[in-house]
């Protein structure tokens, strides 16, 4: 999955809604164009190629407000698919809210 490809079916209105991805964003006080501006001008962290039904991904980027964002969507070459969307924890992500905190078992 490359960020370019996933840029162009945002371009192209691509994206299929679920509920749980709108009914988090409303929760989470995320709008859809910070949601798809992440897409467009983010970068993809955490690849999930092995996820089901469709691969899938985590996309840092910032929201118009200029604060930090992640998105996860899946795509199928076709369409990317919304699955959430979340201003990152501090305090399970390393300063530059891109690497995940690992912690010792």
């Amino acid at each position: 999955m490359k960020i370019e490809n996933l840029r162009t079916l945002c371009i192209e209105d691509k994206i299929k809604w679920s509920l749980h991805a709108m009914k988090r964003l409303r929760e989470r006080k995320i709008s859809i164009d910070d949601f798809i501006n992440v897409i467009k001008a983010g970068e993809i962290i955490e690849p999930y190629p092995d996820d089901y039904p469709h691969p899938s991904c985590l996309i840092f980027g910032y929201s118009k407000a200029n604060q930090p964002l992640h998105v996860v969507i899946g795509c199928d070459k076709t369409y990317i698919y919304a699955i959430t969307a979340y201003y990152p924890n501090p305090k399970e992500w390393e300063l530059d809210l891109r690497t995940r905190i690992r912690k010792e078992t």
